[in-house]
């Protein structure tokens, strides 16, 4: 993987650049639509590639309970499992093993946890064996195993937290240097005939709740293992807004100039909006498509509605100056008569708009950067 930064604001920390991977160049900054489970929902492939949507999310705790790592594998990766040509991250899952406090269990060597499909089965994720599974799954960009604090934890808890994951992430960089990149150079080799994947970037994980000191400490202590790229991990967990800015722009000035920024979990338009001025180059949420499964859309106005009544016989489309198929092509009317009768055509639209909405925006934020004007 390489990263290039090819303009930085003279107004700001914004910057824009080229992060170029396996299965092709990045424009960034960039918003990246997730699919937790080798899908965008409600989307194929081609429509999210229709919607230029340059990289996707997939989630390695979900893809290990199903179908399974081994499996992909045999099917030659997740890009040829789920039909998607270009650069995907998977992320460790463990946000997902943070969720489901109730069912997990965290020890130094790693974390036990029962599957959420049963709450019977019984696993344990180690960070070696969270870069082995995406190692199978072939991946771009992997993340390491991690403890994601609660935003209203104590200080002491935040502390050991971090302490853990900074053991974690250490042993999964080296697992990963000893091993897999040995494993990626005879890959690229056989690829073309096996399946088998390109070399991978391991992104290392700040954390540190929400304590500018403890961010400090991982910080350096990442950047002293020179992971090709940093994600800020641990925001977007339920804190308010204001801290959510507050340790993203802080934490971003923490992390190298010539190295990815990547700020997990934050995807909506005014997020995007004051985050990318910070100097971070990657966003991801789920919340385009859950919304649209919610009969919600993005406009310039802010989030709305198609259910709301005003909209019964306008036949206007969502946004006006929108590009998206559901924009040129239908009505408000139209659509909120799909979703009222719960046709499945109105999440498919809704989730279109959405998606696009942010590959736009995102696009316009890169325009007035290479402009000098953000």
């Amino acid at each position: 993987m390489k990263f290039t930064v090819i303009k930085r604001s003279v107004k700001s920390c914004a910057r824009a650049g080229l992060l170029e991977t396996a299965h092709g160049v990045i424009e960034t900054p960039v918003f990246m639509p997730v699919g937790t489970l080798g899908t965008v929902k409600a989307l194929t492939p081609d429509l999210v590639a229709a919607q230029e949507a340059q990289i996707i999310l997939a989630n390695t705790y979900h893809l290990f309970l199903r179908p399974g790592a081994d499996l992909i594998a045999g099917a030659g990766g997740l890009h040829k499992f789920m039909h998607w040509p270009g650069p995907i991250l998977t992320d460790s899952g463990g946000f997902q093993v943070f969720s489901l406090a109730r069912l997990r269990r965290i020890t130094p060597d790693g974390v036990e946890f029962q599957s959420h499909l049963d709450g019977g089965a019984k696993h344990f994720f180690t960070p070696e064996l969270v870069i082995d599974i995406q190692s199978k799954l072939g991946s771009d960009i992997i993340m390491p195993l991690d403890v994601c604090s609660a935003p209203d934890a104590p200080k002491e808890k935040v502390a050991a937290d971090l302490q853990l994951t900074l053991e974690w992430e250490k042993r999964a960089r080296d697992y990963f240097s000893r091993t897999l990149r040995l494993r990626s150079v005879s890959a690229v080799r056989e690829s073309s005939e096996a399946g088998m994947s390109a070399p991978q970037a391991l992104f290392g994980i700040v954390q540190g709740g929400m304590f500018a000191d403890l961010r400090q400490e991982s910080a350096a202590a990442l950047t002293g293992l020179d992971f090709p790229g940093y994600a800020i991990g641990g925001v977007s967990v339920g804190e308010p807004e204001a801290e959510l800015y507050r340790i993203a722009e802080y934490t971003a000035g923490l992390l190298p100039e010539t190295k990815p920024r990547y700020l997990m979990g934050v995807g909506l338009p005014e997020n995007l909006l004051q985050c990318v001025p910070f100097g971070i180059d990657m966003f991801d949420a789920v919340l385009p498509t859950r919304l649209a499964r919610h009969n919600s859309f993005f406009s310039p106005g802010g989030l709305e509605s198609i259910l709301n009544a005003q909209y019964a016989a306008d036949f206007a489309p969502l946004v006006a100056d929108c590009d998206c198929y559901a924009c040129r092509n239908f009505s408000r009317a139209y659509i909120r008569h799909l979703a009222l009768a719960k046709e499945i055509l109105a999440i498919v639209l809704l989730t279109i708009h959405n998606i696009r909405y942010l590959v736009n925006l995102m696009r316009k934020i890169r325009a007035r950067i290479l402009a000098g004007e953000l």
